[in-house]
């Protein structure tokens, strides 16, 4: 039988619950004998506290040392690699964090890791989007070897809460690095939602025309309650910050409701959206490629379909 561990990802404290619960679904799929999470930190209590509560958790072990204040992969990996023993699965979050930490696990294990999980097919064999999503490709990995993966969040619905998994200290024997160390951390600041946890987004594209202009893609996100993102054009352009960029080489997302102002379509952004409940085009080229994949698609100006629309939203 499998037995599974999750590696918890957590900033400031705060558990990343959609992540995380959606990578135990991902876990659920494998009818696993259990899925254990560990946490660590250098004050995993509060975090493990919300990881207990997701359904479907057996265990949450937390492992509390001060160089685990912040997520550095090569400190947390050689940790992570001597707590997998006795699991046949070590699965993360394809997320920035889930990228940069579990590829060092799948290293100091001497597996190949799976990337991107969208499917189970069985406890060996995954499916996983290649060639910009344009493909799906089926992976198997050795049986007699323990599988870490990535898990495709936006391909997965969140577990839901109710759990009361047990929470237990670990203690590890384990040499950690001395030549990587944490110099600082450089990252946006919103009161918006999370971009890639939001049940809205509002993105804009090249045709929103300037930094100025993006306004109303902020101004339209605020009256919907929704996260704001944007294109690599955008992006490119300096319209926002490149933390907002959604697709292939941005942030893949699974919103309810996406709504797209002046984005083209190319399929490097198309890939990050693909998931996405009930996508709403707005652009002035009725040719966009963006038109194919929207539910809903309004041809015009955006600068006067946007106050028509926040109009009609009371």
């Amino acid at each position: 039988m499998s037995k599974v561990l999750i590696v918890a990802e957590h900033l400031n404290g705060a558990l990343n619950a959609s992540a995380t619960a959606k990578t135990v679904s991902a876990a659920r799929a494998l009818s696993p004998e259990s899925i254990d999470v560990i946490v660590l930190s250098d004050a995993p209590d509060a975090i493990a506290a919300e990881a207990a509560k997701i359904d479907g958790v057996a265990a949450v072990l937390t492992v509390a040392h001060p160089a685990n204040a912040h997520a550095v992969a090569a400190v947390l990996a050689p940790q992570i690699a001597k707590a997998a023993a006795g699991y046949s699965h070590v699965f993360g979050p394809s997320t920035t964090f889930g990228k940069d930490v579990m590829p060092c696990v799948a290293a100091l294990l001497g597996v190949a890791q799976v990337s991107d999980v969208m499917a189970v097919e069985s406890s060996h064999v995954f499916k996983r989007p290649i060639y910009a999503g344009n493909a799906i490709v089926t992976v198997g990995t050795p049986a007699d070897r323990p599988v870490v993966a990535t898990v495709r969040v936006a391909s997965w619905p969140a577990a839901g809460q109710g759990g009361s998994a047990a929470v237990r200290a670990l203690a590890l024997d384990v040499a950690l690095p001395t030549h990587t160390r944490f110099a600082g951390l450089a990252a946006g600041k919103s009161d918006r939602p999370d971009l890639q946890s939001a049940a809205r987004v509002v993105s804009g594209g090249r045709g929103v025309g300037s930094a100025e202009n993006f306004q109303v893609i902020y101004h339209l996100a605020d009256r919907l309650g929704a996260a704001v993102g944007a294109s690599r054009a955008a992006v490119d352009a300096g319209y926002v910050p490149n933390e907002l960029q959604v697709g292939q080489t941005g942030k893949i997302i699974a919103p309810e409701l996406y709504v797209a102002v002046g984005i083209s379509g190319a399929i490097q952004h198309l890939t990050g959206i693909k998931d996405a409940g009930t996508i709403v085009a707005i652009n002035k080229d009725g040719d966009a490629p963006i038109f194919e994949i929207a539910d809903i698609g309004l041809v015009g100006d955006l600068f006067t379909l946007l106050p028509e629309i926040e109009a009609a939203l009371g």
